[in-house]
């Protein structure tokens, strides 16, 4: 269940839930749709960075689709720009409201599939549109045909899906897409949107808070787990544990931005997910998670600043500030790291405070010094305790609150291991 040389694997107490097939799942990414939408506008040749990233990152079939805007020159060339890059996956696709005017965007681009936006829930029905349900759906379904007609997949967004009636909004429009769909041979899908992020990831809530109910109900209706998408926000920090809930309770994709970036509170971390998803399929082959601090210097560079604590990428995700937790990665890493750092391009650091204790000096120092003299080095060395109490003294003094870099540790241990000057 927890091998250090991958991602925790998921596993369940007798038979998986019914609708749950693993080798049918995969992430699908919306940064450069919803992810510049809650953040900035980007330029071409920033999105087709971003865009590299996710083929590095998922390229090898992980990472299934990426969708994109059209309305501007600049969203037009990214999009010709991401074809004539040429990669399988993930597949560029377009984003658009319902109406005819944007059909023919995707039309001109070229693309053979777009998600569609089709709010589903009466507040946006009644209070966005002012509309009835019946007007709005048959507004909806003209677009969707039209693109059936030319042979256009369709990937409607039930946008507010966690505030729409299953019975009165969801399904009989959905019973309206397979109607179409089999009428013109062409295959469609339903992104359910948790757009408040009132999910909740638990089988006994009722729809429409309850996923694993929503996404059931769907599958009931006779949609396949590659017809369904879901995409959470996290509003009430659930996001993780819906697109879980999701993916085990019968849908197939979960779209994600990288680092969560997205509306108010974000939208899914993509890189968490994949993490998810090699603990779910094994398919560690499929991912290339080595590339994350990449996906954070490219980012950081674009001017996104990352939180210090963001699961995973976060420059403290891996780092310890506290000595019984030190002491415990000394003897054996694995007591104190849920997988080895190095499968997401990372390693278990320490930030040296009054608390860390002797177990942090011989950590900073093992890390630091040449290997034929790291290995000797322990909490017993007389060196150790010297430098401990300079430390220790050090933040007496000043009152001190943040941890010493790591110029100020070379400072010090400098004078009692001139070694590590060269090292």
């Amino acid at each position: 269940m927890f091998p250090y040389t991958a991602p925790p694997r998921i596993m369940f107490d007798g038979e998986a839930p019914r609708w749950f097939e693993p080798e049918k799942i995969v992430v699908t990414d919306t940064t450069l749709r919803d992810g510049q939408q809650g953040w900035r506008p980007i330029t071409v040749q920033e999105g087709l960075r971003v865009y590299e990233l996710l083929v590095e990152l998922g390229g090898r079939g992980a990472i299934a689709s990426a969708e994109l805007f059209l309305y501007t020159p600049r969203d037009r060339e990214l999009v010709k720009r991401i074809r004539e890059y040429g990669a399988d996956y993930p597949k560029p696709i377009g984003w658009i409201r319902a109406t005819m005017n944007d059909l023919k965007l995707v039309i001109e681009a070229g693309l053979d599939e777009t998600t569609i936006l089709t709010s589903i829930s009466d507040y946006h029905i009644y209070y966005k549109f002012g509309v009835t349900r019946d007007k709005a759906f048959n507004k909806y379904l003209t677009v969707v045909e039209e693109a059936m007609k030319r042979g256009i997949v369709v990937r409607c967004t039930l946008e507010d899906a966690t505030r729409a009636s299953l019975e009165k909004n969801i399904l009989p429009f959905v019973e309206k897409l397979i109607a179409l769909s089999e009428r013109y041979g062409v295959t469609f899908r339903v992104k359910v949107a948790d757009t408040l992020g009132l999910g909740l990831p638990f089988p006994e809530v009722a729809p429409p808070r309850g996923i694993p109910a929503l996404i059931e109900a769907l599958r009931e209706a006779g949609l396949a787990a590659e017809q369904i998408e879901f995409h959470g926000h996290n509003d009430l920090g659930l996001v993780v544990a819906n697109h879980l809930a999701a993916w085990l309770h019968g849908a197939g994709m979960s779209n994600c931005t990288l680092l969560g970036i997205g509306e108010r509170a974000g939208n899914c971390p993509l890189e968490v997910m994949l993490l998810h998803y090699v603990g779910l399929t094994g398919r560690l082959d499929r991912v290339n998670l080595e590339a994350l601090p990449r996906v954070v210097e490219v980012l950081e560079e674009m001017g996104y600043s990352v939180p210090e604590y963001q699961p995973v990428v976060g420059r403290n995700a891996f780092r310890t500030k506290a000595g019984v937790h030190i002491d415990g990665l000394l003897k054996n890493p694995e007591v104190y790291l849920p997988f080895d750092p190095g499968i997401v391009g990372r390693r278990a650091d320490i930030a040296v405070t009054a608390y860390g204790g002797r177990a942090a000096v011989v950590m900073w120092l093992r890390a630091r010094l040449p290997e034929k003299i790291a290995e000797t080095i322990d909490k017993d060395d007389p060196r150790v305790e010297a430098i401990y109490r300079e430390i220790v003294r050090l933040f007496e003094e000043s009152g001190r609150h943040t941890p010493l870099s790591d110029e100020e540790m070379l400072r010090i241990a400098a004078r009692y291991f001139p070694e590590i000057e060269n090292s």
